[in-house]
């Protein structure tokens, strides 16, 4: 199955709803990284709320920046998403190890305490920012946090990252459902329950279950309609000449030092782990350029 995102609204347009399988991306994710299996759970379940977040923008050009800061061994995760369904990201410290916790993953201990930051650059002057406290390091109970205390908007977030035993990713995915403000307390009432019934979206994903099957164990008592489905994927729009200009940015001392060391230089991209060689030949025209 190719990885889709799955917009929908219930109860006449009371909720809105977004559903997701990305295993294809998450995977892509731990391939470029190397990820251990707790950094991809950790990555995963942020690049798969990132794409769903993504697709809440309207226009083509607007950028959704997830991070998240913790005093575990992980150090950050950095994700950013566009309204197209392409997402990217990166762990600092991707070969984390840690023994499970409860039969399970411990991204919680992997993360540790902190915060986590959501930038939204819908071509404003200035980016929204909001930031809220990281309240169980597991992803989606932090962001059902932020979405309530940031945005005012009650929303229940659920991820999933399944690994394989040879550490690949078996299967990812997940949803967010939120109550618009008009929403009635019946509405809320019967939604509430549903989820006390949904122990786990990666047990569900293990089934099998699509992104409409999903919503539909979630809402298919509320009146749920599919409005439309996107593709998601992982993808980086470096290349050469945009990281060219990191190197530029490093300043004329640098440069020069770079140059008179006599080797060429390799820079890699934090989003994708893609390698950059620039010869001395090309490090000063790079130093011509930025004078």
């Amino acid at each position: 199955m190719k990885d889709y995102i799955v917009r929908a609204t219930a109860a006449n347009g009371q909720v809105r709803a977004f559903a997701a399988i990305t295993r294809e991306t998450v995977e892509e994710a731990r391939q470029h990284h190397g990820t251990s299996p707790v950094a991809t759970a950790a990555l995963g379940r942020l690049l798969t709320a990132g794409t769903m977040m993504g697709s809440m923008m309207k226009n083509e050009t607007d950028m959704l920046t997830l991070q998240v800061r913790g005093d575990g061994p992980i150090g950050g995760i950095t994700v950013t998403a566009d309204s197209k369904g392409d997402v990217k990201g990166y762990v600092e410290n991707p070969d984390v190890m840690l023994p499970p916790k409860n039969g399970k993953l411990d991204v919680g201990g992997a993360v540790g305490i902190g915060l986590l930051q959501v930038i939204k650059d819908m071509g404003l002057k200035e980016p929204y920012s909001g930031q809220t406290i990281l309240v169980s390091s597991e992803i989606a109970e932090d962001l059902t946090y932020y979405f309530a205390n940031s945005e005012q908007v009650p929303s229940s977030v659920g991820l999933g990252v399944l690994m394989e035993k040879d550490n690949t990713v078996k299967t990812a995915g997940g949803f967010i459902i939120q109550m618009m403000p008009f929403a009635e307390d019946a509405t809320i009432s019967q939604i509430e329950e549903n989820l006390k019934h949904v122990t786990s979206v990666t047990e569900l994903l293990d089934k099998g279950y699509t992104p409409e099957q999903l919503l539909e164990e979630l809402l298919g008592n509320v009146g749920l309609e599919i409005t439309d489905t996107m593709p998601t994927r992982f993808y980086c729009n470096c290349s050469k000449e945009r990281v060219e200009q990191a190197v530029a940015s490093v300043g004329k001392k640098d440069i020069q030092e770079m140059i008179n060391d006599g080797k060429p230089i390799e820079v890699k991209c934090h989003f994708c782990n893609t390698a950059y060689h620039y010869s001395v030949e090309e490090l000063k025209n790079i130093l011509k350029r930025s004078k």
